[in-house]
């Protein structure tokens, strides 16, 4: 009889916890908004013309966890950095021995988006208006996490990256190499 009375009360204290476990995951739980889309505003690449990406972004699971928060951009020590948007200078300095820009995008909600250009050596002081294709820096020698010379590449909106490449119109990211179609009646060299 104590073992019968025994496995009712064991039944009955879980048929209660999952009673309330179940109605506790039916209630609605509050829904953060959902953050506004990542505009197409860019129209040039803030290296080069098509440059070479070295690795891509790759959001971590969490905000601690591992990832790469960016793009890293093949480039040449000392090429121009230019900003893909226009904005407001954030940040124009140096970060853990590296040179840093940070640009405020104009128009692009609240919070705003942010880029980040490192390493650079900034041409542009903090609270500067810059253009599209404004220099903001050049690239520096070294202070990369990069096998060879590169650019690192952001993308925030308040504190959570986002894929800079999102920023560039999917033209001008998957574009393939130009070709030349021929000529009609036109002589050819000799």
């Amino acid at each position: 009889m104590r073992a019968i009375r025994g496995a009712c009360w064991t039944v009955g204290l879980l048929l209660a916890l999952t009673t309330s476990t179940a109605q506790g995951a039916t209630d609605p739980d509050p829904i953060a908004p959902e953050p506004p889309p990542t505009p197409t505003i860019a129209r040039s690449w803030p290296v080069g013309t098509r440059p070479l990406v070295l690795r891509a972004w790759e959001p971590p699971p969490t905000p601690y966890a591992r990832g790469h928060r960016g793009v890293d951009l093949a480039a040449t020590t000392g090429a121009p950095v230019r900003a893909v948007a226009p904005g407001r200078v954030h940040f124009a300095g140096r970060v853990a021995g590296r040179g840093v820009v940070s640009v405020e995008l104009t128009g692009t909600g609240t919070p705003p988006l942010r880029t980040t250009y490192e390493p650079v050596t900034p041409a542009v002081r903090k609270g500067a208006e810059v253009r599209a294709g404004e220099v903001v820096g050049t690239v520096e020698t070294g202070g990369s996490h990069c096998t060879t010379t590169c650019v690192h590449w952001g993308l925030l909106r308040g504190n959570t990256y986002l894929d800079p490449l999102t920023l560039l119109p999917p033209w001008l990211v998957h574009r393939g190499p130009s070709r030349l179609l021929p000529v009609q009646g036109v002589p050819l060299p000799t």
